[in-house]
This record gives C-alpha cells, structure tokens and sequence, in this order.
C-alpha cells in the first residue's frame, strides 16, 4: 500500500468488535475448523490492524457444538452451555493461531478459567492488550449458561468502549426473511433497534440487541465471505446493514 493511498484511507472507527459465528470457519465442511479460511479471516482482520484501529474479537462454536442443540437432544441445558462454551475457547485458538503466523500479536482471555492455554478475563487487562496494539479475542462466552455469545459479544463491546459491533455473516445484511430460501426478501440498509426486537429479525439475539440498545452501540451486519469486506465497513462504505438508534 502507497503512502498516498494510506493518508486517502482513513477509518472511521477506531475501537471494534468482531462477532464470528463458529460456522464462519468451518467454510464449505459440514464440521470442524478449515485453516484456510481461518487464515483468510485472519488476512482480513491484519488489513484493519495496519491502519491503527484496536480489534477485539468474539466467536461462537457452532461449528462444533451448539448449547441449545444439545439442550434440546436432551442434555442438561447447563452442562451443555459449558461444553458450547469449551468450543469457543478452541475456535479462539484456531484463530489467535492463524493471526499470529502473519505476525498480529494476540492475546485470547476466557470467562471460564483454561489457565495453560488463555488468560482469564480481566476487563483493564484487555484494555492494556489493546493499547499495545494487540488483538484480543474473548472466548468462553460470558462464563455463565443461558447466555450466547452474541450477548457476550455486545457486553465486551461495552466494557471495552467499542465504537461499533461488526457482526459478520454468509449473506451482505439484514433480510425480511432467508434470502436463500426466500427470493422475495428484501434487504434492509438501516434498522432501528426496536424494529429488530418487534420484527423478530435474526440480527442477534434479543438480549444482545437490548443491550445495544441502552448503551447506544451501532451493528453492522455484513458478508464475511467477500474478501476486504471487513476493511469497507471500517473505511466507511455502506455495505450490510446498519442497526442504531
């Protein structure tokens, strides 16, 4: 990149959280971790890095395994909540693993005590990470069931100070229904909180948004799977669907 073209490029925000789905590094398999493409999500997010803006990131585990699925298969919702928790702690290793082979210090903290393998989570100590340029991933959810990690996601933006919650996706927004199986969805390009807990639009869940909403934290939802979509949206460009106040 010129030097030109690095004063032109300026982002406009400069604290985010990036909310993964587990099922965004499974890629194309039915099950488990594809390391290319967490390595092409780790090459996106390096992108954003270079410009100065601090990163922090939250990823679910369904691509390994889903609290709720297996409350309904007949687990005990909470054990099953702490063994969905566990597999977050593994898909933040996966990634902390391919950011760190493109030398982007990283740093993963988890609500649930792994002492040999991340850090517990301490709010000031992630502040630290941040301010010496580290990415921080936070795994284990919030460390308590009945809670999902776009919850835990949105309770980090807000303990850190993120300007925005980045929520990257399969498809560029917010639909009024599938767009996969619906041809006819329409595509919203801004939604106002109560619009999404009023409509029932799978943005996150309920208690994410509410939370959201009292702190005045924005949401875009965009498509992962477009290579440089991560760094449009924090130069500005009005890709996905924005949800404010």
């Amino acid at each position: 990149m010129t030097a030109d073209k690095t004063l032109k490029e300026k982002p406009v925000y400069k604290r985010v959280l990036l909310k993964l789905s587990g099922e965004a590094l499974q890629g194309d398999l039915g099950y488990g971790v594809d390391p290319k493409v967490a390595s092409s999500i780790a090459e996106q997010i390096k992108e954003i890095y270079e410009f100065g803006v601090d990163v922090a990131c939250v990823i679910g585990g369904g691509n390994i395994f889903r609290g709720l699925q297996g409350a309904e298969a007949g687990m005990e919702r909470t054990t099953a909540d702490y063994i969905g928790m566990l597999a977050t702690i593994m898909n933040s290793m996966v990634l902390q693993e391919a950011l760190e082979k493109i030398d982007v210090p990283t740093r993963v903290q988890s609500a649930i005590d792994v002492n040999k393998l991340t850090e517990p989570y301490i709010r000031r100590r992630a502040m630290r990470h941040m301010e010496k340029r580290r990415v921080v991933i936070f795994a284990g959810g919030t460390g308590n069931p009945y809670f999902t990690t776009d919850t835990a996601a949105v309770l980090r933006a807000v303990e850190i100070g993120a300007d925005v919650i980045l929520k990257a996706t399969k498809v560029d927004g917010v639909y009024t229904g599938d767009p996969v199986k619906d041809k006819t969805a329409k595509k919203f390009d801004k939604l106002k909180y109560l619009e999404v807990l009023k409509r029932q639009l799978r943005v996150m869940d309920a208690t994410a948004v509410s939370l959201c909403m009292e702190n005045d934290l924005p949401i875009i939802v965009f498509n992962l799977t477009r290579a440089g979509n991560i760094k449009r949206v924090i130069l500005g460009e009005k890709i996905g669907t924005l949800v404010t106040a």
